[in-house]
């Protein structure tokens, strides 16, 4: 797989663990499910930015996000 398919799959789970962690302490619960969400997404972001040549900035990230799609269409 892409480092670019690594930093889309990284950011989606951690925008969507995001509720999650929010859910867990307005419940007054330990968020354990949301925050190994969040380590394996900043995992796989970090895995991206590693294995790609000089890394990616800012801006980059929506085309990013339209090559992923594009590719998987």
């Amino acid at each position: 797989m892409s480092p670019d398919f690594y930093l889309v799959l990284g950011i989606l789970l951690a925008g969507f663990s995001i509720p999650s962690v929010l859910s867990a302490i307005s419940d007054r619960r330990a968020p354990r499910a949301s925050a190994i969400t969040i380590l394996i997404s900043g995992g796989l972001i970090l895995l991206a930015i590693q294995t790609q040549p000089g890394g990616y900035t800012i801006e980059e990230i929506p085309d990013v996000f339209v090559r992923v799609i594009a590719r998987l269409i």
